[in-house]
């Protein structure tokens, strides 16, 4: 027999605030029953019977095809928040404590464009165990292996079958009588890369703000952490706190100590893509992430930020330039993409073109305008915009035949690198803006090849500037308002609700 909490039922809501409130209560409850039962195993004791606990659920039904709202000026314009047609809606929700302003936002578009009634119950998908441990919580780890080992005849495993990508892919197809998906993930499918930014980035996935930058180099974060405690230490400074790995947290000065500011610890070495945090009080300041090098350490750690619904991501890395023309220290604004990264094929066909997004292109443009002071033709001078093939061969190079030269040529290519379509190309599939600026660091098809001296001075002349372009286009993003950065570009025909 299963031993379960007390059943709360459905409920409907045509209060926002009231329904995410439910929302809160169930999943409480629920994590809550999983964790006492998890404290009496691990103490020894024999439970009822397998233990389990259930994600809230939210859903909607609309009979028609037509939105109250198409008339409302600052509503009709957005390229969400509303269901493709008549029907029955539904997604699992986690986390309501980290999501509350994301979930708000979503039942407020879902009640206003629909004049409907959100429904808020207990699902039928299990928690995993392993989702509902504290952020500091290991108390799994006093028990004996035996002991262990029988958690899954006891507890609720991951079920990888509930957490797959079909609904961002397009590949999922309800069964009959089933309800048609709210949002891109399943609660499952959030628990689990919660769990995973945690591991890789080594900081809490509470910390991350929504505009990300992405870079392979540990010069950009040097020079991140450098600009992170100088705005710490100026007390005008638009952002109110500094988050390194390990949690290990710098208020800005002026700023009271907040309950579990001491709770971090640097780490005795780096994760594998440590990450550090630039906040602001309404979430709106800069995540920026070492990747590392190689599409498989791109497609991974997007996978898992895409959960957190960012606003944006930008890539800023180092490339090949593939132009005679060009030279060390130009920048590439990426306005397509040659994807031979190869990580993504299955997901996302080859045939799919990945666009270049007018916002981010304008915001990146005017941003090394901006940091540079080029304008006219000495902007043109320093940064090209063009084609950005990415490459799983890091050695391409070496390869006989001129072979991915030609194909490089046929393409039009201007540069070469590692990350880039793939950032792109999981960021049109998770509907989350991107954008790529990069610089050429070496130019190996014209004799121009990295060594350690010229590289040094290479980094020392436009890694700290880089970053201050890359930050700056945040700035102008965020200026001009996020309404217009969720492009229609990025929603299929038949989209899900939720941003």
């Amino acid at each position: 027999m299963p031993y379960l909490p007390a059943f709360i039922a459905p409920m409907r809501f045509k209060d926002p605030a009231a329904a995410l409130a439910q929302v809160l209560a169930i999943y409480e409850q629920q994590i809550a029953h999983l964790r006492d039962a998890m404290r009496r195993y691990v103490a020894g004791e024999t439970l009822p019977g397998h233990v389990r606990a259930c994600y809230p659920f939210v859903r909607i039904h609309t009979d028609t095809v037509a939105r109250t709202t198409l008339a409302t000026p600052e509503i009709s314009p957005l390229s969400y928040g509303f269901v493709a047609g008549p029907g029955r809606y539904e997604t699992t929700l986690t986390r309501p404590d980290l999501y509350s302003d994301y979930y708000l936002e979503q039942f407020r578009l879902l009640l206003q464009n629909h004049d409907v009634e959100l429904e808020v119950g207990t699902s039928t998908q299990p928690i995993p165990i392993h989702f509902s441990f504290a952020e500091n919580d290991h108390i799994e780890g006093s028990m004996d292996a035996a002991r262990r080992m029988l958690m899954r005849d006891v507890f609720d495993l991951p079920d990888l079958a509930a957490m797959d990508d079909g609904i961002a892919n397009g590949t999922y197809e309800p069964r009959p009588g089933d309800p048609q998906p709210l949002a891109l993930f399943t609660a499952a499918r959030v628990d689990y890369s919660l769990q995973r930014l945690r591991h890789y980035t080594g900081t809490s996935p509470a910390w991350f703000q929504n505009f990300v930058l992405f870079t392979n180099y540990q010069f950009y974060i040097d020079e991140f952490v450098r600009l992170g405690h100088e705005a710490m230490a100026d007390p005008n400074s638009e952002y109110i706190a500094f988050v390194e790995p390990g949690n290990v947290l710098t208020r800005r000065v002026g700023l009271p100590a907040e309950i579990g500011d001491d709770l971090g610890a640097a780490p005795p070495r780096l994760p594998q893509m440590p990450a550090y945090h630039l906040l602001r009080a309404d979430r709106s300041g800069i995540t920026m992430i070492n990747i590392g090098v190689g599409p498989a350490n791109a497609k991974n750690i997007t996978d898992h930020v895409a959960v957190l619904r960012p606003h944006a991501w930008i890539m800023l890395g180092h490339c090949a330039g593939l132009r005679n023309s060009q030279q060390l220290g130009d920048y590439v604004l990426a306005h397509g993409y040659v994807r031979e990264d190869h990580v993504l094929d299955e997901e996302l066909p080859l045939w799919v073109p990945i666009p270049a997004l007018a916002e981010i292109q304008k915001a990146l443009e005017q941003a090394v305008e901006d940091v540079t002071q080029a304008v006219g033709p000495d902007l043109k001078r320093i940064m090209r915009t063009g084609t950005v093939a990415s490459t799983d061969n890091r050695n391409w190079e070496l390869l006989p035949a001129n072979q991915p030269q030609r194909r490089f040529s046929q393409s039009r290519a201007v540069a070469l690198d590692m990350e880039s379509a793939t950032i792109a190309a999981n960021g049109f599939r998770f509907r989350v803006p991107y954008g790529t600026l990069l610089c050429v660091s070496d130019k190996p098809l014209h004799g121009e090849i990295k060594l350690p001296g010229m590289a040094n001075h290479f980094y020392r002349e436009r890694v700290d500037q880089h970053l201050r372009i890359g930050i700056r286009a945040v700035e102008l993003l965020r200026a001009d308002g996020i309404s217009q950065l969720h492009s229609r570009k990025l929603r299929s025909f038949s989209e899900v609700a939720f941003q």
